[in-house]
């Protein structure tokens, strides 16, 4: 097998886990009880999420240790300890109730990157509420999609992004509250808006407890598909028990950590490793409200004593960009582990890593239907730059063929792995057929394409579908295509995703016009700014090709690899049984 290798001398640079068992189980059967027992998990008494990241904490000796220093885009600082969180997350549950919210009701986040998002996600956990976070960057579109689909009864914004959704609001009927979080004042409240700061206030800062269960649904993340709108991925309060497993396996966490999440809470490694993961092993962590800036990531680092950091490859390729000459202004000696997920790692940002931070970069491989990580490159394992990894204690991972049998080392083929862990989604919202159909022959198909080496090391070959990967975010072409589709110049809209040096792929579209409109500059760049309007700056198309007619089977059907393959400049196959193209 062909792979680059780190050399002997790098092997040796790399960190090894402190009291790492040797018998440490990659993969395959494991004690999930061993887990609960240490978390001091009693069914008995019911299963809360909350409970196990905040409450328990604050009930401890960790009651006063930080759990969240934040720092504005503009320079504010705040922190609050585990105590401070408990009371706060038990008077955002208490105001949910006191708005006549019950257990099972949908409460969705749509705010940007502050503590109150945090508190009032964990909040809705320890009432019993089911949470949907969603990406601030949103347009208008993917909101109302997710807010119909879900029946969502209340939503958490900010002034300006309530402004932003507005026109869509009459389209929720089963949208009851909205709750306003006015962090600059002033905010003129509209009928129907509760302001949180007031609703917070009235509140009592004392909850009776666990209210859940180990299978009660806890959050939902919509996940993009090839057709159709965006599948809600619901995940259970039991799924805690592996957050905290997989901190410790793969982040290695240790009870003075300094840890920073770079991913917004608006996606699912935003909520599973920049809030469970971490909380439900009691360690403080980073939250950096603004944008990507090379010197400001260092400075983050250096001001807070970043120990773990998880970060995307994008991200890690823009500081590449950025040169090694920034990151010598800084003093990051803190840094003891790194790792990234969301997309494969190149080879080269691990041999970068290894260079610039005297460590290599450790990837790692999930979903949003997996809930945490699966397979991963561990501090104490030599890496292989460009490789997944091996899978953690508890996962049963396959390469499979086209008629779901087991394939062997070198053959690629699907990624695909055994269900029954814990943190597994449990259905697609209002779609069990869908949810059905991931699982075949006993396992779960992640629609991945992989293979194995003979060390049993995976290694991403890319998706078996057209969802495009575009800086981690996967994206669904039917929603992008459904959006242009709107505007009145177009005819027909393909998708496909377009190779980038630092994106990976970002999204390009193929439009058909109807009669009477010219493809003009102008009228192109109308089309990307009637996107981005509608959906998100990352989701929308950064580049537009006028086409006279888009290859469609015989049925009708979009053929997306056609379009791909046109813009590869690879052969385009067989075409016997499409239109002419």
């Amino acid at each position: 097998m062909n792979y680059p290798e780190i050399t002997k001398p790098d092997i040796d640079k790399i960190p090894v886990r402190p009291n790492l068992d040797p018998n440490f189980p990659l993969g395959g059967e494991f004690d999930w009880a061993s887990i609960e027992k240490e978390m001091d998990i009693n069914h008995q008494e019911g299963l809360n999420l909350t409970h196990l990241a905040i409450d328990r904490h604050a009930a401890s000796s960790r009651r006063d240790k930080v759990a969240l220093y934040w720092e504005g885009k503009n320079g504010d600082r705040e922190s609050y300890t585990f105590g401070d969180l408990s009371k706060l997350t038990s008077r955002f549950a208490n105001a949910l109730l006191g708005l006549g919210v019950k257990k099972g009701d949908r409460v969705f986040t749509f705010l940007e990157r502050v503590p109150e998002i945090y508190i009032a996600i964990f909040g809705s956990l320890k009432m019993g509420a089911i949470v949907g976070p969603l990406f601030a960057d949103f347009g208008p579109d993917p909101v109302r999609d997710r807010l119909q689909d879900s029946g969502a009864k209340v939503l958490l914004t900010s002034p300006s992004l309530r402004e932003r959704i507005a026109p869509l609001l009459p389209e929720l009927p089963d949208l009851k509250h909205l709750i306003i979080v006015d962090r600059a004042g002033g905010y003129p409240a509209q009928a129907g808006d509760s302001i949180y700061g007031e609703i917070m206030d009235a509140a009592s800062p004392d909850f009776p407890g666990i209210t859940t269960g180990a299978e009660d649904y806890s959050i939902m993340h919509y996940t993009s598909g090839t057709t159709g709108k965006p599948k809600g991925a619901v995940h259970v309060h039991h799924a805690a028990i592996q957050h905290f497993a997989t901190g410790k396996w793969v982040l290695d966490f240790h009870e003075d950590d300094v840890y920073w999440c770079t991913a917004d809470p608006g996606w699912v490694t935003g909520t599973s490793y920049g809030m469970f993961s971490p909380w439900t092993n009691g360690i403080t962590q980073v939250v950096y409200e603004g944008g990507f800036r090379a010197s400001t990531w260092y400075s983050l680092i250096e001001r807070y004593k970043v120990t773990v950091w998880y970060t995307a490859p994008t991200a890690i390729r823009m500081l590449m960009k950025a040169g090694e000459k920034v990151v010598g202004q800084h003093d990051i000696s803190s840094l003891r582990h790194i790792c990234s997920v969301g997309e494969p790692l190149n080879p080269e940002a691990v041999i970068w890593g290894l260079k610039v931070f005297q460590q290599p970069i450790h990837d790692n491989w999930w979903q949003t239907e997996t809930g945490a990580q699966l397979i991963a490159n561990y501090a104490f394992m030599a890496v292989r730059p460009g490789s997944m990894g091996r899978p953690t204690p508890g996962i049963t991972a396959a390469i499979l063929d086209e008629n779901y049998a087991e394939l062997p080392p070198g053959k690629e083929g699907q990624l695909a792995i055994k269900p029954g862990w814990p943190s597994m989604f449990r259905t697609y919202w209002n779609n069990p057929e869908l949810y059905q159909s991931r699982f075949q022959n006993g396992w779960y198909i992640t629609g991945d394409n992989a293979y194995t080496d003979d060390d049993g090391y995976f290694w991403f070959v890319g998706r078996a579908d057209d969802v495009i990967n575009t800086a981690g975010h996967l994206v669904g072409p039917f929603e992008v295509e459904s959006a242009l589709m709107e505007h009145p110049a177009v005819a027909e809209a393909g998708v496909i995703g377009k190779p980038d040096p630092i994106a990976m792929e970002v999204v390009k579209a193929f439009v058909a016009l109807k009669d009477g409109y010219e493809p003009t500059p102008e009228l192109r760049r109308e089309l990307m700014q009637f996107a981005r309007r509608k959906l998100a700056s990352a989701t929308a198309p950064r580049d537009i090709e006028f086409i006279d007619s888009l290859p469609k089977t015989r049925s009708g059907k979009i053929m997306r690899r056609l379009l791909k393959a046109k813009e590869l400049g690879l052969p385009l196959g067989d075409t016997s049984t499409l239109e002419e193209f």
